[in-house]
């Protein structure tokens, strides 16, 4: 990360130092809507409304190729050719010549170009610069324009920004004055065709009337007949209110009359000064037969006389109430005759009118056709005045509020911006590849990590052994063995462990020897298996560094190479042995007599002669003949190392698992992956639940610390590491 971050600061000056400063000047041009105004003289020219999509779209005027031509031509830019020269910086005039040399037409040569080629290409050239170096925006939300060019020369960016403002209201002013010749060319000719269809459908109104008998009275101007029509309607309308007045009218006098209410009344009997008499002369009789009747008795000749009186003036009241009822019906009988005169002469004139309708049916659609090419004529008549006053008029929405002056200071690059930005995106590459590298680390880094993954013991970190380290170890023995043997060959990694014993590597060797015998007890002999699941994990090297540590310490030790395909060990520690274990269990050769000896630190070694390719490798390694040598070997030796090949390819350590006491697993640190390790156990419980732990070779100390949680053992690492000795 930090290289990158240095990366990228170094390439972020390097373009500060070389960039060619770019100087920017900006002219402010107003849309003004102009709203609720009238600025045409005349009064009658309508006014544009701009609104937020008006503005954006007078942006994108202004950034057209129509604009930007007209400014080549009013700055004359076709003739600088100080102009069109390219003009950048050390980075992108070297990006431009890569990108020449890249170009794979250029390499073939190129065609011969006409003038007019060249002057197209030269155009757009220019078209492509302007475009490039122009920034129109509008000023947040008002009709305010910002047209801003940047240019390495400081006057020609002022220049050509104010070319551009001239070119849009030159544009806008020619644009409004062709719209308007162009509408009021296509209205003048429609205008002459509106007015002839005006006149001749108006003529074929009247000509219609004419032949049709149509006339219209003078006032209403409606036809004759559809006015009389409408009166007689009227009239009958009338009639026949009156006739269901006068049956009302009747019908309640005569139900009066058929019920005998003498004291019920209409309005012609309220009216009757005889029928007012003869009902006070009806109600003084009836007063005074009331109080004789009280003081006399109802039978008394003057109460039965007033009786009979009474009875006489009812008689003359109902006589009256019948000339009134006669009186009704013959007003009931002029309206029913009313009435039914004015329908007889209602259906005569509708007859009458029945051809007339469809005539007028036909009428209405001229007078409608008319009606429309007249309306037409007058709206594009007063469309083309206006368009008349328009073109005399040309005025444009737009202005200059502030035009573009030389700018002072150059507006990029902004050196201290680019160095930051350079420095924040060289940074941000070195975390994505930090991240990347940190989401792919999918290997063993600390112990913590065995336990969780394996569920295995962890033993410790064997560390990767430096070249110095080795020369700093106490000398080998060349002491022979007695038995005349050649003598083990002093590799300095094989026997680390022996010339640095007070290292952390021998360290980590002595913890899988307590942890052999914790597990093991006081098995006799202890047979311990060194496996490790892939191959180039260092683990002949642990197996020859654990067994002459352990024969240091004064156990009898054997190692046995039993890597039948690649004896690795045998290669490093016996190269001049001419045989060995395979020779032992096919040629039953006894195994005493091939041991080589280490004086050193007593240590027998069994080694492994690949001689011959041998295909039955598994079926060796688990025969009789395997487990006969290590009961022999047992009776001498408390403790039987075998370096096994690798279990994941191979199959020789899963077929003789059954002859192990133990298993201790070299485990590559940073290398071999977690998800390997894992399956390859899981899917051999037998060799599993005979481990007694695992050791992560070839570790970088110095890095563990980065790895292993606060408070771990090996997060201390730095703080003991002074009790070792690597010497």
């Amino acid at each position: 990360m930090l290289f990158f971050a240095l990366l990228g600061a170094v390439v972020g000056i390097g373009y500060a130092l070389t960039a060619v400063p770019w100087y920017s000047a900006s002219t402010q041009l107003l849309i003004d809507s102009r709203k609720g105004k009238d600025p045409d003289p005349t009064g009658s020219i309508a006014e544009l409304q701009f609104d937020t999509g008006a503005i954006d779209s007078q942006v994108e005027v202004l950034k057209s190729e129509r604009i930007v031509t007209a400014v080549i031509a009013k700055a004359g830019l076709a003739d600088d050719p100080g102009f069109q020269r390219a003009t950048g910086s050390l980075f992108s005039n070297l990006m431009g010549a890569i990108r020449q040399s890249l170009d794979i037409k250029s390499w073939f040569g190129s065609d011969i170009e006409s003038d007019t080629e060249v002057r197209f290409a030269k155009e757009r050239l220019l078209i492509s610069t302007l475009t490039n170096n122009l920034a129109v925006k509008r000023v947040a939300r008002t009709y305010v324009l910002s047209i801003e060019f940047s240019w390495p020369d400081a006057n020609r960016a002022a220049e050509i920004s104010r070319a551009f403002a001239d070119a849009y209201l030159d544009d806008q002013l020619e644009s409004k004055f062709d719209a308007t010749r162009r509408a009021t060319e296509w209205l003048f000719a429609r205008i002459q065709e509106l007015k002839a269809k005006a006149l001749e459908t108006d003529m074929a109104v009247q000509r219609f009337k004419s032949d049709k008998g149509l006339v219209k009275s003078g006032s209403s101007g409606q036809l004759v007949g559809e006015q009389q029509l409408s009166e007689l309607n009227s009239q009958l309308i009338v009639a026949r209110g009156e006739t269901a007045r006068a049956e009302a009218k009747y019908e309640r006098i005569k139900s009066i009359i058929d019920s005998g209410q003498a004291d019920a009344a209409v309005s012609e009997a309220l009216g009757s000064p005889v029928i007012i008499d003869l009902r006070n002369k009806y109600l003084k009789a009836s007063k005074t037969e009331a109080e004789l009747s009280a003081r006399l008795g109802r039978n008394h000749i003057q109460v039965v006389s007033l009786r009979t009186e009474m009875r006489e003036y009812e008689r003359l009241i109902f006589d009256e109430l019948g000339r009134i009822a006669e009186s009704y019906k013959s007003e009931q009988e002029i309206s029913r005759s009313r009435e039914k005169a004015l329908e007889e002469g209602l259906s005569g004139l509708v007859g009458a009118n029945a051809g007339t309708n469809e005539t007028l049916v036909a009428l209405r659609e001229l007078e409608r056709e008319a009606d429309t090419y007249k309306n037409l004529y007058q709206a594009f008549l007063q469309r083309y005045q206006e368009a008349v006053q328009k073109q005399s008029f040309p005025i444009t929405e737009a202005r200059v509020i502030t035009a573009a002056s030389r700018p002072l200071v150059p507006s990029h690059p902004k050196k201290s911006l680019v160095v930051a930005l350079a420095t924040i995106l060289g940074l941000g590459l070195g975390l994505g590849i930090a991240a990347l590298r940190e989401i792919r680390d999918r290997v063993f880094r600390t112990g913590q990590q065995v336990r969780d993954e394996l569920g295995l013991e962890f033993l410790g970190f064997l560390p990767a052994v430096t070249a110095s380290q080795l020369r700093s170890m106490h000398p080998t023995s060349t002491d022979l063995a007695s038995t005349g043997l050649p003598p083990v060959l002093a590799n300095g990694v094989m026997r680390y462990s022996v010339g640095s014993p007070l290292s952390g590597y021998a360290e980590v060797l002595r913890s899988a020897k307590v942890a052999a015998d914790i597990t093991l007890g006081g098995h006799k002999p202890k047979i311990i298996g060194l496996a490790s699941v892939l191959p180039n994990e260092g683990k002949s090297t642990t197996s020859k560094n654990l067994a002459s540590l352990v024969a240091h310490l004064g156990a009898r030790t054997l190692l046995i190479d039993a890597d039948l395909r690649n004896p690795g060990l045998s290669r490093s520690v016996a190269p001049e042995a001419r045989q060995g274990l395979v020779e032992v269990l096919m040629d039953r050769i006894p195994f005493r007599e091939l041991l080589l000896h280490e004086a050193e630190t007593g240590l027998d070694l069994l080694p492994t002669v690949s001689r011959r390719d041998i295909s039955h490798t598994s079926e060796l390694i688990s025969s009789v003949a395997m487990q006969a040598l290590l009961q022999d070997a047992g009776q001498d030796y408390d403790y039987i190392f075998v370096d096994l090949p690798p279990v994941g390819p191979i199959v020789d350590v899963r077929a003789a698992a059954r002859l192990f006491d133990a298993f201790v697993f070299v485990v590559e640190w940073g290398r071999t992956a977690r998800h390997v390790v894992r399956a390859t156990l899981e899917h051999e419980p037998v060799i599993y639940e005979k481990t007694i732990g695992v050791v992560l070779n070839k570790a970088n100390l110095a890095g563990v610390r980065l790895y292993e949680d606060y408070g771990s053992r090996d997060y201390y690492y730095g703080k003991y590491k002074k009790y070792y000795r690597d010497r």
